[in-house]
This record gives C-alpha cells, sequence and structure tokens, in this order.
C-alpha cells in the first residue's frame, strides 16, 4: 500500500512545498494556469479514457464555471455599481441574471453545480436515445461552438468577444500580492490532488469496472440489466463538474476569462493533451495537460517577441505576461505610480487600460 502511494505522495510534497519556495511569483502563476487545465484534463481521461465518451466541448464547462467567478469578481469591485464593461456598452442598470452572483457562495456553487446540471440534461438526452462514438464527439463540439457565439453576441451581459477582465482582490486579498498568488497556487494544487485521489478510487471501485465494461461492450452491459445511459451520464456529468471548478481557479490566477479561452480549439487542446500523456491513465492526462501548456506558452512567447520587431524595435520589458512584466514595465515608465507598457491588457494596472506602445 505504502509503495503504490509514493509516487503520488512525492509529486504531492514537490508541488506544495518545494514549488512556492523554488519558483519566483510569475512562474508560480503559470504553473497554477497549468494545474487548471490538468483538472479538466483529469475529467476528460476519466469520460474519455475509462468511459469511452470523446467530449470535445469541456471548453463549455470550463466557461460556466470561469464566468461564474467572473461575475461575482466584477461585482464586488464594482460595489454596488456596474461592472465596467456595463458602462462602456450602455447598460444602465444590472442584469437580473447578474444579482444572485454577488454572493460568493452562490457563485462558488453555480461554477460547479451549472457545468454538472448541463452535463446530466445533455446526458440523460443523448445516451438515452444511444448517441455514442464520433455522433457524440461532434455533438459537444458544436455546443462549444454555439457557446461561443452565444457569449459574442451579449455584449452587454458578458463582456462579449474581450471577455471579463482586470481583476484586482478576491475575498478581500489584492491579487497583485505574491502571497495571494502563492495561496492561490496551494489552492490549485490541493485541489488537483484531491481530485486526483478521488477519481482514482472511483476508477478502481465497482463502478469504475463498471464505467469501462460499459466502454468496451454496452450492449452487452445492458442486456445483463445495467442502465449503461445512466452510468455514462453521471461519469459526463463528473467530468463537467471537474472542468467547472478549474474554470473558476483559473479565473483568479489568470485574471482574463474570454470566449476564445473556451471554444472549439481549446477543447480540442486539452483532448491532445491527454492523448498525448495517456487517455488510460489519470496520472498521464495531468501530466500531458502541463506538458502541453508549457510548450505552448513557450511557443507563444517566441512568435510574439518576433512580431514585436517589425521595425527592428527591441522587445519591451513590459511585454512578458504577469506581475514581473508590469513591475517592469512601470520602471520603465517612471515609477510605481506609471501606467504598465504591456501591449495586453495588463492585469495588475490599476487603469486596466493599458495598451500603449511607448
Amino acid at each position: 500500500m505504502i509503495k503504490r502511494h509514493l509516487p503520488f505522495a512525492t509529486v504531492a510534497v514537490i508541488a506544495l512545498v518545494a514549488a512556492p519556495l523554488l519558483l519566483e511569483p510569475f512562474r508560480l502563476g503559470l504553473l497554477a494556469k497549468y494545474l487548471c487545465y490538468a483538472i479538466v484534463a483529469l475529467g476528460i481521461g476519466l469520460a474519455w479514457g475509462k468511459g469511452g465518451m470523446l467530449t470535445l466541448g469541456q471548453g463549455v464547462f470550463f466557461g460556466l464555471g470561469g464566468y461564474s467567478m467572473a461575475m461575482y469578481l466584477k461585482l464586488t469591485e464594482a460595489e454596488g455599481g456596474l461592472p465596467d464593461f456595463m458602462v462602456w456598452s450602455g447598460v444602465e442598470e444590472l442584469p437580473a441574471l447578474w444579482v444572485p452572483f454577488a454572493n460568493p457562495v452562490f457563485a462558488l456553487s453555480m461554477a460547479v453545480l451549472g457545468p454538472v446540471i448541463l452535463a446530466v440534461v445533455l446526458g440523460t438526452l443523448v445516451f438515452r436515445q444511444r448517441v455514442r462514438g464520433a455522433y457524440f464527439a461532434i455533438l459537444t463540439q458544436a455546443l462549444a461552438a454555439a457557446m461561443v457565439i452565444l457569449l459574442v453576441g451579449q455584449q452587454g451581459l458578458t463582456g462579449g468577444t474581450n471577455g471579463m477582465t482586470n481583476f484586482f482582490e478576491l475575498f478581500g486579498q489584492d491579487l497583485a500580492e505574491d502571497s495571494t498568488q502563492r495561496g492561490l497556487y496551494l489552492v490549485v494544487a490541493g485541489v488537483l490532488g484531491v481530485l486526483y485521489l478521488a477519481t482514482r478510487q472511483l476508477v478502481n471501485s465497482r463502478y469504475g469496472r463498471l464505467l469501462v465494461a460499459v466502454r468496451d461492450g454496452e450492449d452487452r452491459v445492458r442486456f445483463l440489466g445495467y442502465d449503461p445511459a445512466l452510468v455514462k451520464t453521471v461519469t459526463f456529468a463528473a467530468s463537467a463538474g471537474m472542468a467547472g471548478l478549474a474554470g473558476a481557479l483559473f479565473v483568479p490566477v489568470v485574471g482574463i476569462i474570454s470566449p476564445a479561452l473556451l471554444g472549439v480549439v481549446p477543447s480540442l487542446e486539452l483532448v491532445v493533451a491527454v492523448a498525448v500523456g495517456g487517455r488510460h491513465v489519470l496520472a498521464g492526462a495531468v501530466l500531458g495537460a502541463v506538458v502541453i501548456g508549457v510548450r505552448q506558452d513557450r511557443v507563444q512567447r517566441a512568435v510574439r517577441r518576433r512580431l514585436a520587431l517589425p521595425a527592428g524595435r527591441p522587445v519591451h520589458p513590459g511585454h512578458d505576461p504577469g506581475l514581473q512584466g508590469h513591475r517592469r514595465g512601470r520602471a520603465n515608465r517612471g515609477g510605481e505610480a506609471a501606467q504598465c507598457s504591456s501591449y495586453v491588457t495588463c492585469r495588475w494596472c490599476s487603469t486596466g487600460s493599458a495598451r500603449s506602445t511607448a
């Protein structure tokens, strides 16, 4: 028993103890983002690897959780008024849909329950009709595409294409502080560890063996008197809940949620990450998400550096994302009171409009 849990215990010690001590806040924030993706990948590994359900729309559930948390953070910062993007969009009164999200308990609950309820409804309708294989995958992919269209078209309600950003406080804690980011990392790593243990326990249980049997021979399981539709719906809902929770953690860690983060392409990237790590092994799905996340960020940074040199200009320190780039950007603009010079919206700037190229 000890030998079986030794690898997990080793990784847990490294993640919870060594990483916060050895990594600077910017790198620790990146690792926290990768672990959020790993939570989604864990759910995909459960649904696809163990249940045979290739879901290409996990970004929908990730987005529901992320937008639930973002709505709470925006209402907290508005202090009874309207969020900034609503003011820019000409909204004069807070929509009724937003009102309950001022309560943190409701917002966090909906971040998980919202995706679960949607997955239960979708799974009940689909699996009862014995839709499976490529047809189920295409259906979930279409759901992701429809979700993006819906969010983009509701500028005054969801922020449209830009989504929501410029979050500064979480439960009274300044998100720009290193201690807050370190605490968020520990929360994300702890949640991933707990979910991994719970998922592995589920897979090793009688239900897990039944799930694998449904994957390998759904008709035979039905003839034995079990209900494959119920088994698959429960698993699909569990994976959706994980994705929703990951989205809720992602928002304060990264500082933004937008349709671009939950469409077809991000959903496919997560499936590729699970395939790279090994969809039949839960630890492989987690590792694959982290590895793909690291490689993707490195490629994106390399591309941005090249695109930032069209006229032979040096790469500005403010182009680096995160707190460290923000601090260097402000230093170049005249000290801590100046605005950061990042090309993109900087989550650390109090103005929230750092797009200057000077």
